[in-house]
């Protein structure tokens, strides 16, 4: 998109339009940029200099797929907010009543979940799928292709990978992702390496390096994990709070 694409839009201070943009009664700040297509749902809080739609830079040997979105373009759902200086690219999907954190980027394709939490200068690669509820500290990466349950905690600083080979992929190999179960809880600064599942409520203590599957209500600490015990009925999400309807 150049410059001259742009145009600009009485709703706020600043705020600069390119292509379709459906925008409903929504709360936005100056400086802010959506480009189209991209539907902001109703309640929806837009903070100041945001970009909403951003098409990826990919450079040659990128494994990241061609940068297309999906044809429903970008959508903010209703009541969620976006706050300063976050990015949200082409295709992504924004669930209604989450938060994307000051200077935070979710990537093209993605999906984060309804009432969802991403935490300040956290990002999520392409093609991710974030559930529901999902609590995400400061400064997490999330990387293309992970899938993360309802009700999970990532704390601040957790690296996730999907590459073996450190970028010596063959053609048409696959990047594979982390996969963690529902209410799992990943603690601060824990490594989760290329492909490993963590199951339901498994507890992974602070800096651990998870380099291999983590089973259903497991505790694992240390470099690298592993089972010290098991996950207590009195820990349980459902024991805190009852599933939703």
């Amino acid at each position: 998109m150049s410059a001259s694409e742009l145009r600009p839009d009485d709703r706020a201070p600043n705020l600069w339009l390119s292509g379709e943009v459906i925008i409903g009664d929504v709360q936005i700040g100056a400086n802010v940029v959506i480009e189209g297509p991209a539907r902001i749902g109703d309640g929806a809080v837009i903070e100041h200099g945001a970009l909403i739609g951003k098409r990826p830079a990919l450079a040659p040997h990128s494994s990241a797929g061609d940068g297309d979105s999906d044809d429903n373009g970008t959508v903010i759902g209703e009541g969620a907010t976006i706050c300063a200086g976050a990015i949200i690219f082409a295709g992504a999907r924004i669930g209604a009543g989450a938060i994307i954190g000051d200077q935070s980027h979710v990537r093209e394709r993605t999906v984060i979940g309804e009432r969802t939490v991403l935490g300040r200068g956290s990002a999520v690669g392409a093609d991710a799928h974030v559930g529901d509820r999902v609590r995400i500290q400061t400064g997490a990466w999330l990387t293309s292709g992970i899938i993360i349950g309802d009700d999970v905690f990532i704390g601040p600083g957790v690296t996730s990978m999907n590459d073996n080979t450190m970028a010596r992929l063959e053609p048409g190999g696959e990047l594979p992702a982390p996969t963690v179960g529902r209410a799992a809880r990943i603690g601060g600064g824990v490594l989760l390496t290329p492909g490993v599942k963590v199951g339901e409520e498994a507890f992974v203590g602070a800096g651990a390096l998870v380099s291999r599957d983590v089973g259903a209500r497991e505790r694992v600490f240390g470099v690298p994990a592993r089972v010290v015990g098991e996950v207590g009925a009195e820990e349980l999400l459902d024991r805190w709070r009852p599933p939703p309807a």
